[in-house]
């Protein structure tokens, strides 16, 4: 049995249709049609959508071990293991990098044209939240160096956490409308916007500066 085969197969006994699934898990119906149809062979949703569908992720993902969620698996020759399955995903939308520096003089925590592309986790966001794309090589470290936040890697942006020395951040500078993606170092008592890539200059900030939010996780799709 393929994939496309238990995704099927588990999504009926669920009693979902695709819309359904695709509704809980925040993609396109499309996406689950092509995952049945065998047109994507797998997907990173994978195990959020083992959860909805209550059956095993190492299962849904491999056909290894038992389809029940709450089975013990009786295969030893697996080098597989299967991590822990959030309890609950959550939705924030995917947003410009203008889109970002009003964010934080939104009335609303989400305003008009910021809900037409999602992404999910497993976070729980302390305030208003919202995921960025990188642009650009300034958060690329050297190589062997970490954190390294490649240009295209989407980054989660919580508006309710305090930005403390040492965090990556969004912020934006009074000179632009739009936001920027840098860490926040303090050093002699001067703040600055660092990058992470070293050929790109220290940005000094001195009340010209509003830190929209800071970034608690990257997700990079291949």
């Amino acid at each position: 049995m393929e994939f496309k085969d238990r995704l099927k197969k588990a999504r009926k006994l669920a009693g979902l249709n695709q819309a359904e699934l695709a509704q809980k898990i925040g993609v396109q119906q499309t996406s689950i049609s092509d995952l049945e149809r065998g047109k994507s062979k797998s997907t990173s949703f994978s195990t959020q959508i083992a959860h909805e569908l209550g059956v095993s992720a190492l299962w849904l993902a491999t056909g290894k071990g038992e389809m029940n969620a709450g089975a013990v698996s009786s295969v030893t020759d697996s080098n597989v293991s299967m991590a822990p399955t959030p309890l609950r995903y959550y939705r924030y939308p995917v947003i410009s990098s203008v889109q970002a520096g009003k964010f934080a003089e939104c009335v609303v925590p989400y305003p008009s044209g910021m809900e037409e592309q999602h992404e999910s986790t497993d976070y729980d966001a302390k305030g208003p939240a919202f995921w960025l794309e990188v642009s650009g090589d300034s958060m690329t470290a050297p190589a062997g160096v970490r954190p390294s936040i490649p240009e295209g890697t989407l980054v989660l942006v919580d508006t309710g956490i305090e930005a403390t020395p040492g965090k990556l951040v969004v912020a934006q500078l009074d000179e632009s409308n739009e936001a920027t993606f840098k860490k926040y170092i303090v050093e002699s008592g001067q703040k600055y916007l660092k990058p992470l890539n070293p050929a790109y200059p220290l940005i000094p900030i001195n009340g010209n500066c509003r830190i929209i939010g800071v970034a608690v996780e990257a997700k990079t799709k291949l």
